[in-house]
């Protein structure tokens, strides 16, 4: 059964999605340390990301020498966001938050004001990765502390083994793919290979 929409008091639910993010404009606006670890997660989607600061950490220059990424080495102007399909906010200066947010929103531009919730758009969740696997935590900004008390105990359980187990799992569906069989036997085979049982047997198999 469909939910009601949410009254003013009860704020909607985030929608959790993973965005594709390969070639698209985002826009860093600040380059201290707060900055890196979100210019290191667009880096590492293919972002094609650009960041606005007049100074930056010498990790940020570094990544900007090699061509990682581009530097405006300027104050934040509104022209920075032409053509940009998210913002991050990563400066400590409400002003310059404030100036992001709304002229993001005016374009319709996601748009991230780091440890300002009211002004996010969107939250980075605490992450998890293991090779393809992802996963993403988040308390929608009401405890981030908790959030990473869960993604420590999450790691502990899902080992580096995952990675291979995933990658494994992939080229298997793509050879049954390939294979001519019924729609419903080749769904009960893939869930038989993501089972708890086969991926014992994986992990046996590569100790041995």
């Amino acid at each position: 059964m469909m939910r009601r929409r949410p009254s003013a008091s009860a704020p909607a639910d985030l929608f959790p999605m993973f965005v594709k993010l390969s070639g698209r404009r985002c826009i860093v606006v600040g380059a201290g340390r707060i900055a890196e670890s979100k210019i290191a997660g667009l880096v590492r989607a293919g972002a094609a990301v650009c960041i606005v600061a007049p100074r930056a950490t010498a990790r940020i220059r570094a990544w900007a020498r090699a061509g990682a990424i581009s530097w405006k080495k300027q104050l934040f102007k509104p022209n920075h966001l032409r053509g940009a399909f998210l913002v991050v906010v990563a400066v400590p200066l409400p002003a310059v938050q404030e100036a992001v947010v709304r002229h993001a929103r005016r374009r319709g531009i996601l748009c991230n004001s780091v440890d300002d919730p009211a002004r996010c758009d969107f939250y980075y969740p605490a992450l998890v990765r293991r090779g393809a696997l992802q996963i993403a935590i988040s308390t929608a900004g009401h405890s981030p502390a908790l959030a990473q008390r869960l993604r420590k105990q999450l790691e502990r359980q899902f080992g580096p083994e995952y990675a291979r187990w995933l990658s494994h799992l992939g080229s298997v569906r793509e050879q049954l793919f390939r294979q001519p069989m019924s729609v419903e036997r080749r769904r009960r085979l893939l869930r038989r290979l993501a089972s708890e049982r086969a991926f014992s047997d994986f992990v046996r198999r590569g100790a041995r």
